[in-house]
């Protein structure tokens, strides 16, 4: 089995080697990720200037990487193009550096290299590993997304089918099980902090705080805030079906 491991925080993180040190054990890895953090650049790629990719070795492990100057997803588009020949069997984003919850996943540039994956009609998963008051451990939450991942290959789903998997931060004996989940709601205080660069040009950076908001059982905040392991299968079409209908009747002419 050929599987591409990738991410959002960059190629030295610590959850990515820790996701390969564990998927190696199910076959052959190509690591293809960015060369530096890249969070939150959602499912965007690299056009109209150059994508730089240097090959370098991958810690202790036996594998081809790659560092590249894009995104997570031009990183899964080269690596399926231009390293594997097409041969690849499985895309495994992260482990990524604090949770993708919710509609937060519009935003992570770990879910969307895992998004891409299916897109291209692959069994892909993303995982991530939340932040919490314990020390986390990236060994633990890499055998847990294995284990998913056995399960998920076994299933036979549909490839354009995924995983986002979010481990809870707690130690491994407190967490509770897993849940099946949809996808929650996150809000936030979006707090645009004005400041002067030393030349006197004003910028801004994102600030601001969680806003509460009430996400039933069913969802993967939830599980996040009980200690479970939340696994919500996603789908890249955003179409709503039911309201095709009543657009159809709207009666407007051009």
């Amino acid at each position: 089995m050929n599987i591409l491991i990738t991410n959002d925080d960059g190629i030295n993180s610590e959850g990515i080697y820790a996701l390969a040190k564990e998927f190696i054990k199910e076959g052959s890895i190509i690591v293809s990720a960015p060369d530096r953090q890249r969070s939150a650049c959602s499912h965007s790629i690299t056009m109209g200037r150059p994508l730089f990719a240097k090959r370098k070795s991958f810690f202790d492990l036996d594998c081809s990487a790659y560092a590249i100057s894009g995104t997570p997803v031009d990183c899964v588009k080269l690596a399926y193009e231009r390293f594997s020949d097409g041969k690849i069997d499985a895309v495994i984003s992260g482990i990524n550096d604090g949770e993708n919850l919710g509609t937060d996943v519009l935003y992570s540039g770990t879910v969307s290299a895992a998004i891409e994956g299916a897109l291209l009609g692959i069994p892909s998963i993303a995982v991530s590993l939340l932040r919490g008051d314990c020390k986390r451990d990236y060994s633990a939450a890499a055998h847990c997304a294995r284990g998913i991942f056995k399960k998920f290959i076994s299933q036979k789903f549909n490839p354009d089918i995924l995983l986002n998997v979010n481990v809870p931060s707690c130690d491994e004996k407190n967490i509770k099980g897993f849940l099946a989940t949809t996808l929650g709601t996150m809000k936030y205080t979006n707090n645009y902090q004005e400041e002067k660069d030393a030349d006197g040009n004003t910028y801004f950076l994102l600030a601001g705080e969680v806003v509460k908001v009430e996400n039933g059982r069913s969802t993967d905040i939830f599980a996040a805030q009980n200690n479970y392991v939340s696994i919500t299968p996603m789908h890249f079409e955003l179409t709503r079906f039911d309201y095709l209908q009543k657009i159809k009747e709207w009666d407007m002419h051009f």
